[in-house]
């Protein structure tokens, strides 16, 4: 008798707490919306990426050389300037984002292999390349042909 008032007990508590919205059911997959067509997120393009593009060294034009490469690749180029925080980098250079401002920092970054990703508070989803005293050029990457492949359905679809 005892285990049977144990569990009805139990159960009490857990509906009382279902009821409250302690607890909820499992979310339902989102394998199903994909598969309804409803839009899958795109991968971030250059054209979505504000990016301002410093100059750490004492070297003429290194900033506008890197922004220019930029904008050919297709980014919002916003401001060319030396480094307002005033720092000499070592090193390639520094892509600077906001929390907002992390994918476009990725994109950003694979254009300056070696830099240091460095996350500050600002609060938009701008970007700051910033070029040090190793940096060469921007990398530009290669063109990927259209794929012919068959489209692939969703997992559970």
């Amino acid at each position: 008798m005892t285990c049977v008032a144990l569990l009805l007990g139990a159960t009490v508590v857990y509906a009382g707490s279902y009821v409250q919205g302690w607890v909820s059911p499992a979310p339902k997959s989102e394998a199903n919306a994909s598969c309804n067509g409803a839009a899958l997120h795109r991968a971030l393009r250059p054209g979505d990426v504000t990016i301002n593009v410093y100059n750490s060294t004492a070297r003429t034009g290194l900033a506008a050389s890197a922004a220019s490469s930029l904008q050919g690749q297709g980014f919002n180029v916003a401001t060319i300037d030396n480094d307002p925080l005033g720092k000499t980098l070592l090193g390639v250079g520094e892509v600077r984002y906001g929390h907002s401002g992390i994918e476009g920092a990725l994109l950003a970054s694979k254009r300056l292999p070696g830099s240091k990703l460095v996350l500050d508070d600002r609060m938009d989803a701008s970007v700051d390349m910033v070029v040090g005293k190793m940096f060469e050029r921007v990398k530009v990457p290669p063109k990927v042909a259209p794929s012919k492949k068959k489209a692939v359905s969703a997992p559970g679809c």
